[in-house]
């Protein structure tokens, strides 16, 4: 994805700076995958099962911490590898990926369970709670509702 200068936006559109920031599959997808799956390795989203090229995760990851929605850190126990984190203006991302998950769901045949999606549209104050408590402690274990995964 070529992006302009991060000073010359195309326009000055708050949807059109998102959509450069964030316009490709494969950014909302890392940013999922730090806030609901728990990943923080390189190797974690390579083992994702979405398939995403090695040169392109390699690309999003450089993009998303250039912007300023994701951090990377030395391992304290493995120095040779990186942890990825999603940073505060990328855990207030959570509100929409939970927007755009309800609405792909309600509207295209997904892998997400009826019953899930009615807890999750039932209980959004408190899914959103529960994803930012988990970023404020760093606790990287998958996502539940009610006993039952966020994404399969």
């Amino acid at each position: 994805m070529a992006r302009r200068a991060e000073s010359q936006p195309r326009s000055g559109c708050p949807v059109s700076i998102s959509l450069e920031l964030l316009g490709d599959r494969w950014s909302l997808l890392i940013v999922r995958d730090l806030m609901v799956r728990g990943f923080r390795t390189y190797q974690d989203f390579l083992r994702s099962g979405e398939g995403i090229a090695t040169n392109i995760l390699a690309d999003r990851l450089k993009q998303l911490v250039a912007s300023g929605i994701v951090e990377k850190r030395v391992d304290r126990a493995d120095r040779r590898r990186l942890n990825y984190r999603l940073t505060r203006k990328g855990i207030d991302l959570a509100p929409v990926l939970l927007d755009l998950l309800i609405w792909g769901a309600r509207y295209e045949a997904t892998a997400v369970p009826v019953a899930l999606l009615e807890r999750m549209e039932k209980n959004r104050e408190q899914l959103l709670a529960e994803v930012q408590r988990r970023w404020r402690e760093g606790d990287a274990t998958p996502l539940q509702v009610n006993g039952c995964w966020v994404w399969p």
